[in-house]
């Protein structure tokens, strides 16, 4: 056939197809690209359309939903939620819906209460009955209460133990709670049975522990978890303060409070209200019985039961972090631990130890020694310390108290009677040339912030870290400090044996022991009150428990300066002394400093105050190691005096742990013996005593000039050289020692004469 007999089109493919062809060897490249990417840009629509048709709603998805909805009604112990088939779009043979909790924002994770374990169940309470009394109503029902449950609770729980609060260290027992050894699956238990004043106490103590407890970022949120339970009885007076918000037993409600914040909540039964004047016994018993019974279920079940922890119900009466004032759901409360913020109220207080010197009282001043702030607080709510209707004044004046204004007082001592009657002066006359009869023993601050075991006045003188209290006037308190004196004075006239010279003698004061009680170091106008004394020419022997460096820092010129040293170590300190500051040992040691820097300006002292059982055994290197670090001019060692009270029978004390004088003797050589080679700075010796008083003194050599002990003071050339204006040190106003007063030759004045009441054959002087 004829090429031109062709048709047209297949020649026309051809070339088409030639042309693709072309295009294709050129560009195939490009078009394999593009053919992949629209590939997979297909695929992955696919496979997504196909994922959401087939994905059932997330049960989390539900979950969220239903708890944001019903957040208000949901119940603290929560009840789980079942979400239906319907309504997670999934048929009735498919899975079932995972049964969920609401999701907790804030607060701690509250427990799911389950069924105990067989171990759960035998859980062993061991009760623990805590008191604090002035009056003594509250030790009676404690003990009441303490022997209701040893009788009830034979077979039931461990033996309970009974401990007054002003005896204990509140870090033992108030911080993490004791552990207890009986067995592997036991748990303390409190009761704090608690009156209400409005005066400050052990109680006020003890509350603000259990606020910087709550409050130290470093303790954990719930530090007192551990205890298997709580419950707080208050004692009050309905006459004064008819009702709760008006005052009836708000001191008891406010320590429930804090342990509920410490223990996570752990309120085993309802604070117990009594009124002393009317129904305290059958309210007591009530709320005893209440306590055994709960006492008996929490060990069948091994926990407190069901709803929120410590209550039984969803809602308690009383929410424990609304003083806090922080928001929180009602169901899920946070317990008020905003732990790192350190902020608060008492940041703001004024640190007496910055305003010492300082001389304008016309506007009271909050003292915080454990906070460090110069910023005083606004709005302060100050009152007396000691006012005159409290039991803090009935039981210091019933003790022979003279009470100055509302924080000080004045009292004579059983040596100024002795030497009103010429029957000799206290251990002062020999060491220092002080007659008993010219001494007034005072304090312009009847708190402190120490319990000594040894104390004479157990929890009858307030305690604090911190001066909240009206500040007087030191003119106030000196005008009334030697009225109080002089009057306590002229009731002596009609006494037996009072000799007329030494009355007349006494109707002038020479000295002033700054040392009665409490902590005179603590009034924040402490100089002024010395330059009063001063300027009458009484001298002035002010002792410190060595607890407050900064105002020891900023004190003036006294006669003579003690420092209280207790203990050698950290241990003992704290066992003997019980002090309220937390730093304790370090103020301690900031204070033997500052007593280093001072050892040429004034007359410097350690006191030691020995107890067996407490501070003696073993402690005579660690006092060497205290006097090297200070220096001190003199070291006094003196036996414990037992005040024969049960009070201090409370404390641990005992006759027991009372020295013999001989036994004082054998301490001080061999604390002679262990600074002698120490080779230390001038060297000490042992320089005078006062048998009758059990105490010994050391000195420095630097006062054993021309080979004789010069240990008295020239109280004269004191004065002369204080009002001239010019520098001077302790060796400037020294005088001899009396022959008599030396080590070995007993220390009784010849002038006096020794008198036994018990009828054995007097000591020839």
């Amino acid at each position: 056939m004829d090429m031109g007999e062709m048709p047209v089109w297949p020649v026309l493919a051809a070339d088409g197809l030639d042309n693709l062809l072309a295009t294709w060897h050129s560009q195939r490249l490009a078009f394999v690209a593009a053919a992949l990417l629209i590939s997979i840009v297909i695929l992955l629509t696919l496979r997504r359309g196909q994922t959401v048709h087939n994905r059932a709603p997330s049960p989390a998805t539900e979950e969220k939903s239903s708890w944001l909805g019903t957040v208000k009604d949901a119940e603290y112990d929560r009840k789980v939620l079942t979400i239906s088939d319907k309504d997670v779009g999934v048929r009735a043979s498919s899975r079932k819906a995972r049964p969920v909790g609401p999701r907790v924002v804030s607060g701690k994770k509250p427990l799911l209460r389950t069924k105990p374990s067989s171990k759960e169940a035998s859980l062993c309470i061991k009760p623990y009955v805590f008191y604090a009394s002035l009056t003594g109503n509250s030790k009676s029902i404690a003990e009441i209460v303490t022997e209701r449950l040893r009788t009830a609770g034979k077979h039931d729980f461990l033996e309970p133990e009974l401990f007054d609060l002003s005896y204990i260290d509140l870090d033992d027992y108030f911080v993490s709670g004791p552990k207890v050894e009986a067995t592997d699956n036991a748990a303390s238990f409190y009761l704090v049975i608690l009156p209400s004043y409005d005066i400050d106490s052990i109680i006020t103590n003890f509350l603000e522990h259990l606020r910087e407890t709550h409050h130290d970022f470093r303790i954990d949120t719930a530090p007192m978890s551990s205890l298997a339970g709580y419950s707080v009885f208050g004692i009050g007076d309905k006459e004064g303060w008819p009702s709760e918000e008006q005052g009836f037993c708000s001191q008891a409600i406010e320590v429930d409070k804090w342990l509920a914040k410490l223990t996570g909540r752990k309120r085993a039964y309802p604070v117990g209200l009594g009124d002393v004047k009317s129904n305290i016994k059958q309210v007591a018993e009530d709320w005893t019985i209440g306590i055994i019974d709960s006492l008996r279920d929490m060990q069948q079940a091994g926990n407190l039961g069901e709803g929120v922890p410590g209550s039984g119900a969803s809602v308690e009466s009383d929410d424990e972090a609304a003083d806090e004032q922080e928001p929180q759901s009602e169901d899920f409360p946070d317990f008020g631990r905003k732990k790192r913020q350190k902020l608060n109220n008492n940041s703001a207080a004024v640190d007496v130890e910055d305003v010492g010197g300082k001389s304008e009282p016309k506007a009271p001043l909050l003292v915080d020694f454990t906070i460090y702030s110069s910023t005083p607080q606004t709005q302060l709510q100050v009152k007396p310390m000691v006012p005159k209707e409290s039991p803090t004044y009935a039981a210091l004046t019933k003790q022979g108290y003279t009470i100055i204004g509302t924080h000080s007082g004045v009292k004579i001592c059983r040596w100024t009677k002795s030497a009103l009657r010429g029957r000799g002066s206290c251990y002062k006359n020999s060491f220092y040339g002080i007659a008993s009869h010219l001494c007034m023993e005072t304090t312009p601050s009847l708190s402190c912030s120490n319990k000594c075991v040894f104390c004479w006045r157990h929890g009858t003188n307030p305690v604090s870290t911190t001066w909240r209290w009206q500040v007087d006037d030191p003119q106030v308190i000196f005008d009334g400090a030697k009225a109080g004196h002089y009057k306590k004075i002229k009731m002596m006239r009609g006494v037996p044996g009072v000799r007329a010279e030494r009355f007349e003698e006494a109707m002038k004061i020479r000295h002033c022991a700054l040392s009665l009680v409490g902590e005179p170091i603590f009034y924040p106008h402490i100089n002024e009150f010395v330059d009063l004394l001063h300027g009458e020419r009484i001298s002035s022997f002010l002792v410190c428990n060595a607890q407050h460096p900064d105002q020891l820092q900023n004190l003036k010129r006294v006669t003579q300066l003690y420092v209280s040293i207790d203990a050698s170590n950290k241990d003992s300190l704290r066992k003997i002394d019980r002090p309220l500051h937390r730093d304790f040992w370090e103020r301690f040691q900031s204070c033997l400093d500052i007593l280093r820097t001072k050892r040429f300006v004034q007359r410097t002292v350690f006191r030691l105050t020995l107890v067996k059982g407490f501070n003696v055994d073993d402690e005579v290197e660690g006092y060497a190691d205290l006097i090297e670090k200070a220096l001190p001019c003199f070291v006094e060692i003196k036996g414990v005096t037992y005040c024969g009270t049960t009070s201090a029978a409370g404390a641990g004390l005992t006759m027991q742990n009372v020295p013999f004088y001989e036994e004082v003797v054998e301490f001080v050589t061999s604390l002679n013996v262990a600074l002698e080679k120490r080779g230390l700075e001038g060297g000490y010796g042992i320089a005078a005593e006062h048998a009758h008083s059990c105490c010994i003194l050391m000195a420095s050599k630097r006062f054993f000039i021309d080979d004789k002990w010069c240990t008295l003071i020239n109280y004269d050339k004191f004065f002369k050289l204080l009002e001239s204006g010019t520098e001077f040190g302790p060796e400037d106003y020294c005088a001899p020692t009396p022959e008599w007063a030396y080590f070995g030759n007993g220390g009784f004045d010849p002038r006096d004469e020794r008198v036994d009441r018990k009828g054995r054959p007097k000591i020839e002087s």
